[in-house]
């Protein structure tokens, strides 16, 4: 025999609402349970939960308060969350036996977005709601004490992932609706407390969805506050960047301090060529777990720009956690990593970016679960020549002995040195060059000949599977960078006199592919050549 609570809701004084509850024994009578979804994030994506609330029908002189389905800390503290919101709110629920179940039960749930639905599924199971199901609706959000409803991480995957399993509307937080209506196909409906999901549901009412055109607002994003035009000189890095963010390679500055490494970086997105929707939605789905999305915006509208310190951990640098979440160089997909005065990182840290530089991605492993997330960026670092920063400067003197050099460039491995494409000098600005009358080039007008460039390659690649030349195995190397007897002779002798390796010779005619790109050329040149065996500065000077 089962007991069923017959209730009805009263006004009180506060204006709000008490929930008077008396138990009658009914046989065969299931009134008591109550179902609604939410969901967990697990990586990057997202999977659905069923939050199952079961009242008893025997009043306790103890409050019975049970979360079963693998709750971590943060969701076992829900329930007195959830009792607090439901009492401010003018629900005073009775000590009964109330467990409520997350399932799949295998899984583990972490986060305190299962508040709302838990709250919901209560008054579900006391009566206190007037449909009788609401499977087609997902609720995700954070209780306050009040009955306030705060943001959550990891709303747009919750979205995608309602969107695959045809779950037409969701009640999010207000702070996260921008982001879950970057999605199409499931109506966002945003809240600002647990009163205001309840009259929703309650009162049927006609309420209009969040909608917003995801193509205009990320027009309107690309916009940037720096510009090229504001670096005096510095026209052989100018280049080099150029080349660069055509062909995505990785670069690293070399020059003293105050020569503009740093300026120079800072400018590098501006030219860089605007994200698709498709990145867009891939780089935002990344900045919501990791929990530093500009809700203001709700999409990441242009290419990411990350500087960590030098003083980062691997796990921060690479991600990592009891239940992994995104570190630096994921936070960096779709964009840049700037890692400045790079001999001052701890050389752990650097070695473990060898495999996101070469594969792309991130796999963390850990006892419950393995992860992967995606990590394709354009690697940008600056450092100093030498340990006091003026060797081969022509107007200050280096006091570093050649050994104190050599085992500060040593900081940086051959291995990892070989992944940078790129090595360019960038020397201190003289007086000349900055207090000029020429105006340099505008972001724009570079951005308009890498973009260019980069169109020649989407044509290039499309059906490869690749978006640009940095990416180029070496099946696709053999057939795009063919090399006359003359490029072939002057690329030997590269390769004798400076004893590069064959990751080395790999990069010079991928960069050299890129040069000709930017000139629209179909065929690599000797001068395409020789140009990228110039971006080679440590190579040549260092390890020659």
């Amino acid at each position: 025999m089962r007991a069923t609570y017959e209730s009805t809701l009263t006004p009180s004084p506060t204006p709000c609402y008490a929930l008077h509850v008396s138990t009658r024994a009914q046989p065969g009578v299931r009134l008591l349970l109550y179902k609604t979804l939410s969901a967990a994030v697990y990586g990057i994506d997202a999977s659905i939960i069923e939050v199952e609330v079961d009242v008893s029908g025997i009043k306790t002189n103890e409050d019975h308060f049970h979360t079963v389905g693998l709750p971590d800390a943060a969701v076992r503290e829900s329930r007195d969350r959830v009792r607090s919101a439901l009492k401010n709110c003018g629900y005073d629920i009775p000590p009964t036996h109330i467990t409520i179940n997350l399932a799949p039960a295998d899984i583990k749930k972490e986060g305190s977005g299962f508040d709302l639905p838990m709250a919901l599924g209560i008054l579900g199971a006391y009566g206190g709601l007037k449909p009788k199901a609401i499977d087609d609706c997902l609720f995700v959000g954070e209780l306050s004490l009040d009955g306030g409803i705060r943001g959550i991480r990891g709303t747009l995957p919750i979205a995608i992932e309602a969107r695959g399993r045809k779950i037409r509307r969701m009640v999010v937080p207000q702070i996260n609706a921008r982001e879950a209506a970057m999605v199409g196909g499931v109506d966002v409906y945003p809240v600002n407390s647990l009163v205001d999901v309840i009259a929703f549901l309650n009162t049927n009412s006609d309420r209009a969805p969040l909608k917003l055109e995801p193509d205009t607002l990320l027009r309107d994003a690309q916009k940037f506050t720096v510009d090229f035009k504001d670096v005096r000189g510095q026209r052989t890095a100018k280049r080099a960047i150029e080349v660069a963010c055509a062909g995505g390679h990785n670069i690293l500055m070399i020059g003293p301090p105050g020569s503009g490494k740093t300026m120079l970086a800072k400018r590098m997105p501006t030219i860089m060529p605007p994200l698709t929707f498709e990145e867009a939605l891939e780089t935002t789905k990344i900045h919501s777990v990791a929990g530093v999305l500009d809700h203001g915006a709700g999409l990441v509208g242009v290419r990411p720009f990350r500087a960590p310190h030098h003083t980062i951990s691997d796990a921060g640098l690479i991600g990592g956690g009891a239940v992994p979440r995104p570190g630096e160089v994921s936070l960096a997909h779709n964009g840049m990593l700037f890692l400045d005065e790079l001999p001052e990182f701890p050389r752990s840290v650097l070695e473990v970016m060898r495999q996101p530089l070469e594969d792309g991605t991130v796999c963390i492993a850990r006892a419950a679960m393995s992860l992967t997330f995606p990590a394709r960026f354009m690697l940008a670092a600056a450092m100093n020549p030498c340990p006091c920063g003026f060797h081969n400067d022509r107007s200050r003197e280096c006091r570093c002995t050649p050994p104190l050099i050599q085992r500060y460039i040593s900081k940086i491995s051959g291995p990892l040195l070989d992944r940078i494409d790129i090595h360019i000098d960038v020397p201190a600005v003289n007086y000349k060059e900055m207090r000029s009358g020429v105006e340099p080039e505008s972001s724009e007008q570079i951005r308009d000949r890498v973009i260019c460039a980069r169109h020649i390659q989407q044509q290039r690649f499309v059906k490869d599977g690749i978006f640009n030349n940095a990416q180029m195995a070496p099946r696709q190397m053999r057939v795009y960078c063919e090399l006359s007897p003359e490029c072939e002779n002057l690329l030997e002798r590269a390769m004798s006199q400076q004893g590069l390796s064959a990751r080395a010779h790999d990069r010079i005619l991928k960069v050299a592919r890129t040069i000709a790109d930017l000139e629209a050329v179909p065929n690599l040149e000797t001068k395409h050549i020789a140009e990228a065996i110039q971006y080679r500065t440590l190579d040549r000077t260092y390890w020659a």
